[in-house]
C-alpha cells in the first residue's frame, strides 16, 4: 500500500512540475525609440488570464492569442501564448509586473520582468516583429529625424542654429506625434523660433526624394569653450502604412502603426576667444556693433536734469553683455540706469539695440566734462577685437550756486591743526575717592553669599532645557538647515563682486531653507514636490512661483554675464522671498 501511495505522489508531483507559465520578452535592454514584444507562454489551457498593468509602457498592439496542440508518438503537447507590443514612455529601469491565470482551481503567476530603457537609438533599424498584421512597408526605413547644425565649431557667444527636420517617404502617412525627449541646451543661451504652421515640402535625403516638415528652429549661443553636447530630440509618431490586405473592392487597406525616432546626440566644439589683443574693458560682446553716447542737452540751468544715453546697435549676443558705465565729476549727481532692449532673434541670431539711460542732475554752476567711454567687442568677420570710443562731452551749467567745497575743506584743516596744538590740555578729570568701604555687611558681600543658592535652580532648569533640545533630533536638524541658509546668504552677500561664487552660495542658501522648512532631503527637491509642499504649508502661489523661478535662474546666471546691479537685485529678491515664506508658513 505504501508503494502505491508513493507512486501516486511522485506522478502528481511530476504533473505539477510540468505546469509552465512564464513571461518572455524580445530584449531586456532597449532604446527609448524602440519597441518591445512580450509573450505570456503556458503549456496548459488556463482560464481567466489577467494581464499586468504595464506601468511605464504604452501598448501599441495586442493582445494577440496563439494556440497550438500536437500529438507525437502517442504523447500530446499543448501551447498557448498571449502577445503584446509595447513602447516605453521614459528612460530608466522599468518592471513589468506579474500576469495571472487559473488552471484546475489553482492560480499561477509569472515572475516580474526587469527592462532597462536607455537613450533613444539614432535611426536604428528595428527587426520585423513577426506580427501577422505587420504592414507591407515598414516605418523603420521610411521615417528619419535629422538635426541640422549650422556650425559645429563656433567661438564663444557666436550664434549657431539647430533645425529639426522630419523626413518621411511618399508611401506612408503621419497622423500625430509626441515629444518624448526635449533637447536640453546645457551651457548654451537658447531661443526657440516659433513655427506658426507646419508645411510639408519636398527634398533630397540619402539620395532619394522624401517629404519633410521643419518641426523646430533654435538659436544657440555657447557660453563656455570645449566640447558641449546637445541632447537629442525624440518623437513618438503615429503612422499609416499600406498593408498586404485588400478590401472587397480590391483596394489596399491601411494599417495604423507607431514609430519612435531620435535626432541623436550632437557635439559642438566651441573655441575660446583669443587672449591676444583682448582689451581690459572687454565684457563679452561678440558680433558687429555701433556704439554711441548721447546727451539729451549740454546746457542747462540749476534744478534741470539731462539724460545721458549709452547705446549699442548691431548684430550679436545683444542680451549677454553689459554696457560700460559713464564716469562724471562729483558736481554732477548721476542716478541708476534704466535699461532698455529692442532685440529680435531671427534664425541668423540676435539683432537690434540695447541702451542704458542715466539721469544726471547738476549741483553747482560751471563747466563739467564727461570723459570718453570705450566699448570693446570681438568682431567675428575679422576674428579680432575692436574698440569704439565716444567723444568727450562738456556739460555747461549756466545758473546755480558756486562750488565752495575746496574752501570749506581748507578751513576744516586749519581747525584740526589748532586742536592738535592744544591737545595736551585735558578738560575732563578721572578722580577716585581715597575712602574705602568695608566689604563685610556690604551689598556685594551678601550678593556673593546667596548667589550659589540662586544659581542651583537656574542650572537645573538649563540642564533640563539642554537635554530636551539635544533629544529633539528633528528640531535640531531644522535649526541646522536654517543656520546653513543664513550662512550661505551671508556668504552670497560677501561674494557680490564674484558672480559665479555668488550664485552658488545663493542656490545653497535657498536649498537649505527648503530642507529646514519642508523637512525634505536633496533627492526630494523636484519642482512639483517643492510647489506642493510649500502650498500645503500655507505659502501663496505667486511667492512659490517666484521662489522656484529664482532657484532655476541661479544655474543660468552662472554663465550669463550680469551687472552688479542685477546681482544685488537677485540677492535682495532672495532675502525678500525667504522672509515672506517665513511669515506665511508661520500662520499654519
Amino acid at each position: 500500500m505504501k508503494r502505491i501511495v508513493l507512486v501516486v505522489f511522485l506522478i502528481s508531483q511530476a504533473l505539477i512540475a510540468q505546469v509552465q507559465f512564464e513571461a518572455r520578452v524580445s530584449k531586456n535592454t532597449l532604446g527609448l525609440n524602440e519597441r518591445l514584444r512580450i509573450d505570456f507562454y503556458m503549456n496548459f489551457d488556463g482560464d481567466n488570464f489577467n494581464e499586468p498593468t504595464f506601468d511605464g509602457f504604452r501598448v501599441i498592439a495586442g493582445p494577440s492569442q496563439q494556440v497550438s496542440q500536437s500529438w507525437v508518438n502517442g504523447r500530446s503537447s499543448f501551447e498557448k501564448m498571449y502577445s503584446y507590443y509595447l513602447v516605453p514612455n521614459h528612460k530608466g529601469n522599468l518592471v513589468i509586473k506579474s500576469a495571472t491565470i487559473e488552471y484546475e482551481g489553482k492560480q499561477y503567476k509569472t515572475a516580474p520582468v526587469k527592462i532597462n530603457v536607455t537613450d533613444a537609438v539614432q535611426q536604428q533599424q528595428q527587426q520585423q516583429s513577426g506580427d501577422p498584421n505587420d504592414p507591407a512597408i515598414s516605418a523603420d526605413s521610411n521615417i528619419y529625424l535629422v538635426a541640422d547644425i549650422s556650425n559645429s565649431n563656433p567661438y564663444i557667444n557666436e550664434p549657431i542654429t539647430v533645425v529639426y527636420k522630419l523626413y518621411f517617404s511618399y508611401n506612408i502617412g503621419i497622423t500625430n506625434w509626441r515629444e518624448l525627449n526635449t533637447p536640453k541646451y546645457n551651457n548654451f543661451w537658447s531661443q526657440n523660433i516659433d513655427i506658426k504652421q507646419l508645411v510639408a515640402e519636398e527634398g533630397q535625403f540619402k539620395g532619394e526624394k522624401y517629404r519633410y516638415v521643419v518641426l523646430r528652429k533654435t538659436v544657440l549661443y555657447p557660453q563656455k569653450s570645449g566640447k558641449l553636447d546637445i541632447e537629442p530630440l525624440s518623437l513618438d509618431i503615429d503612422v499609416q502604412l499600406p498593408s498586404n490586405r485588400r478590401d472587397v473592392f480590391g483596394r489596399m487597406q491601411i494599417t495604423n502603426g507607431n514609430k519612435r525616432v531620435s535626432a541623436g546626440n550632437k557635439t559642438i566644439n566651441v573655441k575660446a576667444l583669443p587672449e591676444a589683443g583682448k582689451p581690459a574693458d572687454f565684457t563679452g560682446a561678440v558680433g558687429k556693433y555701433d556704439f554711441k553716447v548721447t546727451p539729451s542737452k549740454t546746457s542747462l540751468k540749476n534744478g534741470e536734469s539731462l539724460d545721458l544715453v549709452v547705446s549699442v546697435t548691431g548684430k550679436g549676443n545683444m542680451k549677454l553683455f553689459s554696457l560700460p558705465k559713464p564716469v562724471v565729476p562729483n558736481a554732477l549727481e548721476m542716478y541708476d540706469a534704466i535699461h532698455t532692449e529692442n532685440v529680435n532673434t531671427p534664425l541668423s541670431g540676435m539683432t537690434g539695440s540695447i541702451s542704458d539711460s542715466y539721469t544726471i542732475v547738476p549741483q553747482y554752476k560751471g563747466n563739467y566734462p564727461i570723459k570718453p567711454i570705450q566699448f570693446s567687442y570681438f568682431d567675428l568677420g575679422t576674428k579680432s577685437y575692436k574698440t569704439i570710443s565716444s567723444p568727450e562731452i562738456m556739460i555747461d551749467v549756466l545758473e546755480g550756486p558756486t562750488d565752495t567745497r575746496n574752501a570749506t575743506n581748507d578751513s576744516t584743516k586749519q581747525k584740526a591743526v589748532a586742536q592738535e596744538q592744544f591737545k595736551y590740555i585735558k578738560t575732563k578729570t578721572n578722580l577716585v575717592s581715597i575712602k574705602e568701604d568695608n566689604f563685610l555687611d556690604s551689598n556685594l558681600f551678601y550678593g556673593l553669599l546667596f548667589l550659589p543658592f540662586l544659581l542651583v535652580p537656574i542650572i537645573i532648569l538649563a540642564k533640563k532645557k539642554k537635554e530636551a533640545i539635544d533629544g529633539d533630533v528633528f528640531g535640531n536638524r531644522i535649526k541646522a538647515n536654517n543656520k546653513l541658509a543664513k550662512k550661505y546668504l551671508s556668504e552670497a552677500k560677501r561674494q557680490l563682486a564674484n558672480k559665479e561664487l555668488f550664485y552658488i552660495a545663493l542656490e545653497k542658501a535657498m536649498h537649505n531653507f527648503l530642507k529646514g522648512k519642508l523637512h525634505i532631503e536633496t533627492s526630494e527637491m523636484s519642482k512639483e514636490n517643492i510647489q506642493e509642499l510649500l502650498l500645503i504649508k500655507g505659502a501663496e502661489v505667486e511667492v512659490v512661483n517666484d521662489f522656484i523661478h529664482l532657484t532655476e535662474n541661479c544655474e543660468y546666471a552662472r554663465y550669463a554675464p550680469a551687472s552688479s546691479a542685477s546681482i544685488k537685485e537677485d540677492f535682495d529678491k532672495a532675502v525678500m522671498i525667504i522672509s515672506i515664506l517665513e511669515k506665511q508658513m508661520l500662520k499654519q
